[in-house]
């Protein structure tokens, strides 16, 4: 198993010590370093400093394709830093979000595996130096107010291949399956060792509708961690982060995306008890509280260095990638670095190798 990095501007980190923290990744062991989209400073122009300041591989985890760009957009960003690193960098696509609501403003019907699969196999097609044509939602997206459209037929004018993989986020079992047929990689989230699991069934469903071998298709995931000797703090900020995904949204069915994902991992009873608190008007740090310890440590770890090796490698068991994707309870890089050198590849290694009882 590979092992990364996952750091970002919500860290409080300025593009300049993004930079200095991927280097540190680099001396510590740190196979990849990976950003999200949709911030500033820009993941694409994070990515190409990464990928000039170090020799790892450099990915975005995800960029909201409908919400943001067409395909040719993004092959010809993913091209050029492909060519800038000589293969080094990864492209990660996903929704941006769910339901009518958000497929509406985006100009595109709500038929997220239709709309992905198009993505997909645009942008591969596109980095393989094709003519490509767009599909027919793309196509006709561009005759709606505010949604992505591109020319009906284009190419990157490439003289051959660029290696640029592209990966594709998936939660549910049809987009687990396009992900195996269509992508060059699958992109889990906050999922639990169980749902990895239950993850791989499904890939392999859909890596063997491609003609693909079962395991072919390499599967990746932020496992999110906060370091901090201050317990209650670490709780805190790492809890924080579970519920901005976990807790469903008014007039959002229950079933749909992460709340869905975390109801099918057995924290349905939970999230009906958080949201009746929520819904009363419960502060964040109350909520946080009342969160049970055995949902947040299904999906990550927080609390003090020691344990987090250990807890890492259980977490990421099934995975063919596993980022560690860093939450801070603090502002700054003395809490990233900390991190970092709580989780080198090296000391996970070493604890999966020996087990969670240390035998």
């Amino acid at each position: 198993m590979m092992i990364g990095v996952g750091l970002d501007s919500r860290l409080g980190l300025p593009f300049d010590g993004l930079r200095e923290a991927a280097r540190a990744a680099e001396r510590l062991g740190f196979e990849s370093v990976w950003t999200p989209a949709g911030g500033v400073p820009d993941s694409f122009h994070v990515c190409g400093a990464w990928l000039q300041d170090t020799g790892l591989r450099a990915g975005i985890s995800v960029v909201p394709a409908p919400r943001m760009w067409t395909p040719l957009g993004l092959a010809g960003q993913a091209a050029t830093l492909a060519q800038l690193s000589s293969g080094r960098f990864v492209l990660g696509l996903g929704t941006g979000g769910y339901g009518p609501r958000f497929w509406a403003s985006v100009g595109l019907p709500d038929r997220p595996i239709a709309v992905m699969r198009e993505y997909v196999t645009e942008v591969r097609g596109l980095l393989a130096g094709q003519q490509v044509k767009a599909g027919p939602l793309i196509a006709r997206a561009g005759t709606d107010p505010g949604s992505p459209g591109w020319p009906g037929s284009a190419s990157l004018g490439l003289a051959g291949p660029v290696p640029a993989p592209v990966y594709l986020a998936a939660l549910g079992p049809q987009m687990l399956r396009l992900a195996g047929e269509s992508a060059d990689g699958v992109l889990l989230n906050w999922a639990s060792p169980e749902r990895i699991a239950v993850s791989r069934a499904r890939v392999d469903e859909g890596a063997a509708r491609g003609g693909r071998a079962p395991g072919a298709v390499p599967m990746t995931m932020y496992i999110r961690v906060c370091i901090d000797d201050d317990l209650a703090a670490a709780r805190l900020a790492f809890g924080t982060q579970v519920l901005n995904y976990a807790m469903g949204s008014p007039g959002v069915p229950q079933g749909a995306g992460y709340r869905g994902l975390f109801a099918q991992m057995g924290f349905d009873a939970e999230l009906n008890e958080l949201e009746q608190l929520r819904d009363k008007g419960a502060a964040t740090p109350d909520l946080v509280a009342a969160i049970p310890d055995e949902m947040l440590q299904a999906v990550g770890y927080y609390g003090p260095p020691g344990p987090a090796p250990a807890a890492f490698a259980r977490l990421s068991a099934g995975l063919d990638e596993a980022i560690v994707r860093i939450i801070t309870a603090r502002p700054g890089l003395e809490p990233v670095s900390q991190a970092m050198a709580a989780l080198t590849p090296s000391f996970i290694r070493a604890a999966g190798r020996t087990g969670p009882d240390g035998q």
